[in-house]
């Protein structure tokens, strides 16, 4: 607190805060996927160990937190050893026909790392309380690559 400032009386005055989850330590997921409609070995079902960072920001709840960490762990969670598939994608199929269909999440767009990143930013938005302001993930999919926000 620098000496400007005056004391905070209740949490709800100490404005909006920002929740750092995995910027050391980023969330691990194995998650496959394939790129329906890239011509190099990208299409191909072939699978990664994404690393996850998310930036949270909003006020305080009650309790003292922006949000509880295990409700973002939970929704990032939900896309852990399964496989992220395009709709129209005929592997939708096989994996239905197999009995398997639990173990796909099929999505609108293709399931690159941009569009896990932003996927995944909408799903926090939905699904956390409404005091929260602004969200923004990055995925990691390899060494040389990671998209997100901002």
């Amino acid at each position: 607190m620098s000496l400007e400032q005056q004391p905070v009386s209740s949490l709800a005055d100490a404005g909006k805060r920002t929740l750092h989850i995995g910027d050391d330590r980023p969330i691990r997921i194995s998650t496959g996927h394939r790129l329906l409609h890239h011509e190099g070995k990208c299409s191909r079902p072939h699978g990664h160990n994404y690393e996850i960072s998310v930036e949270i920001t909003g006020t305080l709840s009650e309790d003292g937190w922006v949000v509880d960490k295990g409700d973002v762990t939970d929704i990032i969670d939900e896309w852990d050893h399964r496989f992220l598939l395009e709709e129209g994608d005929p592997l939708v199929e096989v994996f239905e026909a197999s009995g398997d269909s639990d173990g796909i999440v099929v999505l609108e767009h293709p399931p690159t790392a941009e569009v896990m990143a932003v996927l995944l930013e909408e799903r926090l938005f939905e699904e956390l309380p409404d005091r929260i302001s602004e969200v923004s993930v990055s995925v990691r999919e390899t060494a040389e690559l990671c998209a997100g926000g901002r």
